[in-house]
């Protein structure tokens, strides 16, 4: 049953069969297998459509039948060419977000259940098994995804589901960010020699590319020399900071692209520019621990962990808490936050796959026998307990339990 009553009196376990850990996300998947220090594989999340034959993501689809070849298929290329076990001799653990959607839970569930037989599965909030790695039970995790930024406070072991907090800036907001400051303002050399402006010579940029820039050349700059280069960009007489040095990124054929250092430095801007409704990465991270019990605040703030592969970026979690720090001296969070202190944990892992290690170590314990979801209860039931699903939150149940 999934892990939201806390994680206290686990034991280690010791079989033949290794448990496999999937830790699935919008652009990366992680798989490999329970105790180990990490994934056997970090695969893209895309599979050949059967009826195109082109790569497109997993998690990209039309309706339910689509999303469940795409699960087949990728699923298949992770046991039988990456991690070469047969899935019918495996439990499984699934780390997943505790905002995952229904469908797509039941989809996957299916899928292992009755297309590959696996001996049972347990599904694990990602927030919470990240901060195994730590050995901690209390923790403000912010996991900075491709498709979104995602904030859940852990108190003791048990996720502050009222304090979640959620918007659409990851690694996507950062391509397309990126994508509009090349083409307004990189230079590209093409076999002529001749220099012109990318826009000119190309409306687009793959996201491959994209991504290929974004993690050579980028990163995000300290909180004071944004500050200048906001000021310049609205007003010309304030000075703008040295730019960092330009770089030269080879594109295909003999194409040369120039890119600026003040492109490098801004792509990322995006997570912390405020939107109409005033929210940013760093408005998050406080509007979290305002909806959060007032005595736990102070233990969340020095229990911060960044976790996902935007996070990951040179001068993240230094940015990050630099504008926390300051946004929580400034009205409204100073007259209703009287935070201090702001830490950030270090775990013993990539950003990218803390949450799959958090998954490994819990793989290792009696839970993944305990709280884990047998193939016989599932295909009487042919449904997956679901914690924002009432009728598996009954006092009754609980009783049950109990007994």
């Amino acid at each position: 049953m999934p892990l939201y009553e806390g994680l206290s009196s686990l034991s280690l376990i010791n079989e033949k069969n290794t448990t496999v850990v999937f830790d699935f996300g919008a652009a990366y998947t992680k798989a490999g297998f329970a105790g180990e220090n990490g994934p056997r594989v970090i695969a893209k999340s895309e599979v050949k459509c059967r009826e195109s034959g082109r790569l497109v993501p997993v998690f990209q689809y039309r309706d339910d039948d689509e999303l469940r070849h795409h699960l087949v298929d990728f699923i298949h290329k992770l046991y039988f060419r990456h991690l070469l076990v047969n899935p019918k001799d495996r439990r499984v653990v699934v780390v997943e977000s505790l905002l995952c959607p229904t469908k797509l839970r039941s989809t996957l569930a299916k899928v292992l259940f009755r297309h590959y037989e696996v001996l049972c599965v347990v599904f694990v909030p990602s927030h919470l098994v990240s901060l195994m790695t730590l050995g901690v039970t209390t923790g403000l995790v912010v996991d900075l995804g491709y498709q979104e930024a995602t904030i859940v406070p852990v108190y003791e072991g048990v996720p502050v589901l009222k304090a979640w907090q959620a918007l659409p800036l990851g690694g996507r907001a950062i391509h397309r960010s990126l994508c509009e400051l090349l083409l307004d303002r990189a230079l590209t050399v093409g076999e002529d020699g001749k220099e012109q402006r990318l826009s000119t010579v190309m409306e687009d940029l793959s996201d491959n590319v994209l991504e290929d820039i974004k993690v050579r050349t980028c990163f995000v700059t300290t909180l004071d020399r944004s500050g200048r280069l906001q000021s310049n960009k609205y007003d010309r007489s304030v000075e703008p900071p040295p730019p960092a040095p330009s770089v030269r990124y080879p594109m295909s054929g003999s194409r040369i692209l120039t890119i600026p250092g003040t492109v490098r430095e801004m792509a990322t801007e995006v997570l912390f520019e405020r939107d109409e409704d005033l929210l940013s990465v760093p408005s998050m991270i406080l509007d979290a621990l305002l909806k959060c019990p007032i005595d736990t605040r102070h233990a969340l703030a020095d229990n911060m962990v960044l976790i996902g592969g935007t996070a990951s970026l040179k001068g993240m979690k230094h940015r990050i808490l630099s504008e926390v720090r300051a946004l929580v001296m400034s009205p409204p969070f100073s007259d209703v936050l009287q935070i201090k202190s702001f830490k950030v944990h270090h775990p013993p892992a990539k950003d990218n796959y803390v949450a799959w290690l958090g998954g490994a170590i819990l793989g290792g314990t009696e839970a993944v026998v305990l709280r884990s979801l047998p193939r016989d209860q599932y295909l009487t039931n042919d449904i997956v307990p679901d914690w924002c699903n009432l009728a598996f939150n009954t006092k009754e149940e609980h009783d049950e339990k109990s007994v």
